[in-house]
């Protein structure tokens, strides 16, 4: 599970709190350079989610905010943590947030506006479960079951679908499926992506096949963002 990345560095305590109470693992950047991150540099490092304090003042943090959501992968759900005095200051920046919570913070507030978002974006916080609508993906018995059918998967099948299914609405290359979920010792070509991304599709049946989408030209999402059957 990629870690939910916090700012500054170090975040408060109630953040870091409430992101392990969720499940997830954090990692901390001090700006938004290291927020960005180099895509050629960090290809093992992605971003579940982000909460983004503006304790060193909101020009900084929404500078860290522009920058999580120009990552090649748009990061979401993102966070902002605002003292009251700055609300005014947010007006028509709605796009470089999915929710915002003010201080004094507070650990349980935290934690569910993070649940919340998650939840909307089809994801479930538990640790050992990821769910998306009829899918189940239970990371404790390597299984995956969907609308309750368990689904009789190869290891590198189950581990392609929790990738996906990991990152909604993410779009992944070939290549980077390649190096994320086969590793970088692996040299098979992309149509070993597209080989198990046709086994999955036929798994989940047609009534679910469009989880999985054709990005022309780029790859592969997951998730029911606009699919049509000729995807």
């Amino acid at each position: 599970m990629d870690p939910i990345v916090c700012y500054p560095n170090p975040a408060p305590a109630e953040v870091l709190l409430a992101i392990t109470e969720i499940g997830y693992p954090y990692h901390c950047v001090a700006n938004a350079a290291e927020a960005e991150g180099d895509e050629a540099r960090m290809t093992n490092l992605a971003w579940s989610g982000a909460v983004v304090v503006a304790s060193s003042g909101l020009s900084e943090a929404l500078s860290v905010c522009r920058a999580l959501r120009k990552r090649e992968q748009p990061v979401a759900p993102l966070l902002l943590v605002v003292d009251p005095e700055q609300l005014a200051d947010l007006s028509l920046r709605e796009d470089l947030f999915d929710d915002f919570s003010l201080t004094p913070m507070n650990v349980s507030e935290i934690s569910t506006r993070l649940t919340i978002e998650f939840e909307r974006q089809g994801r479930g916080v538990n640790a050992d479960i990821v769910d998306f609508g009829p899918l189940q993906i239970n990371l404790s018995t390597y299984q995956a079951a969907i609308a309750g059918r368990v689904l009789d998967l190869t290891y590198m099948e189950y581990e392609l679908l929790r990738f996906l299914a990991s990152h909604p609405a993410k779009v992944f290359s070939r290549e980077t499926l390649l190096s994320r979920v086969w590793g970088y010792e692996y040299y098979g070509g992309a149509r070993t992506v597209d080989v198990h991304i046709r086994r999955l599709r036929a798994k989940l049946g047609e009534e679910h096949a469009h989880l999985i989408q054709t990005v022309r030209s780029v790859g592969y999402r997951f998730g029911n963002y606009g699919w049509s059957p000729g995807s």
